[in-house]
């Protein structure tokens, strides 16, 4: 084993003599050889920048992330390789964090998408990353990229999580969404608008979008005087997970009325908006909901619950 270590480290240093020393009842690495490890250069670029500042500063941070080329030792689980390999992820993800605020103050979009498209794939950050690199792409005049960007994330936040993106991200995606449909041909605009095929069920969106329908709701009252519910729908414990809310989703879908807006705000738990409609046709409703459920999925166990909260005009919420 020794001598095929001594023969590749003489074939990737050949100006280098004798890199292990054979010593009394062991072998040691020679001390006098001259070796740079590009690990230990990026550890000490990483705490050495901290101390600059100006042009400087962000320059050391980009040079410090050119030098990181993924983790340490990908291969190799011991825990000594395990500790080093998080230690330099964390290094890596800080400057990452750091340069991005000064490379967007100076508009260099392409650099922020290269960093952001290497450090999303790195420890538990990735939604930040995403919003950085969402914002150069829309800057860019990429927004398809950036819609794009958005749905893979948020079809592997659900898969893993059953969550939703922040609202941020939300925000952004529907910008960006917004300038692709402004490709459109002028002559295309009003079809897109008011000949649009409606799906015939509830309607699913995001909870950004929703806090925007009720507050258009809110206003709508305010000037009409009518009623409308807004309602909390919650599977119990006994539950399967992922299957029952799939199910109460389409339970949901296709027992409210068409355009009803619903909201997921996590894994079992809806908020759902009833327009033109009082606290008692709201509790019709929810019965007929539960009903259909478990006639639906008879030997599902979930328990679902459902509260109601009036919706208050604008004016009435602000006095």
């Amino acid at each position: 084993m020794m001598f095929k270590t001594r023969q590749m480290l003489k074939t990737m240093f050949p100006s280098q003599e004798n890199l292990i020393l054979t010593l009394q009842g062991c072998f040691a690495w020679n001390p006098s050889a001259q070796i740079e490890a590009d690990s230990e250069e990026f550890e000490r670029l990483c705490l050495e920048v901290r101390k600059r500042s100006g042009e400087e500063y962000l320059e050391g941070l980009l040079a410090a992330a050119a030098l990181y080329k993924g983790d340490f030792l990908s291969g190799n689980d011991s825990e000594w390789a395990v500790s080093l390999r998080r230690y330099y992820q964390t290094l890596y993800l800080d400057i990452c964090k750091m340069a991005l605020p000064l490379l967007q103050e100076q508009e260099r979009w392409t650099e922020m998408v290269a960093i952001c498209g290497q450090a999303s794939g790195i420890g538990a950050d990735t939604d930040a990353f995403l919003v950085y690199e969402m914002q150069a792409l829309i800057a860019m005049g990429q927004p398809e990229q950036a819609v794009s960007a958005y749905e893979a994330f948020r079809e592997i936040l659900w898969a893993e999580f059953e969550i939703e993106p922040a609202e941020q991200m939300e925000q952004l995606y529907l910008l960006a969404e917004g300038m692709c449909q402004n490709h459109v041909d002028e002559g295309d605009i009003l079809r897109l608008v008011a000949e649009q095929q409606v799906e015939e069920r509830a309607f699913f969106c995001t909870f950004g979008v929703f806090q925007s329908i009720v507050a258009l709701e809110r206003r709508h009252l305010e000037r009409t005087g009518n009623s409308s519910v807004l309602l909390l729908v919650s599977l119990g414990r006994k539950v399967t997970p992922t299957t029952d809310a799939r199910r109460l989703e389409r339970i949901l879908e296709e027992g409210l009325r068409t355009g009803d807006p619903i909201a997921r705000l996590n894994a079992g738990s809806y908020l759902l908006m009833l327009t033109g409609a009082t606290e008692e046709n709201a509790r019709i409703v929810m019965e007929r909901l539960d009903r259909a459920f478990h006639k639906t999925y008879s030997h599902s166990k979930a328990c679902i619950s459902f509260r109601t909260f009036p919706l208050k005009p604008q004016k009435t919420v602000e006095n």
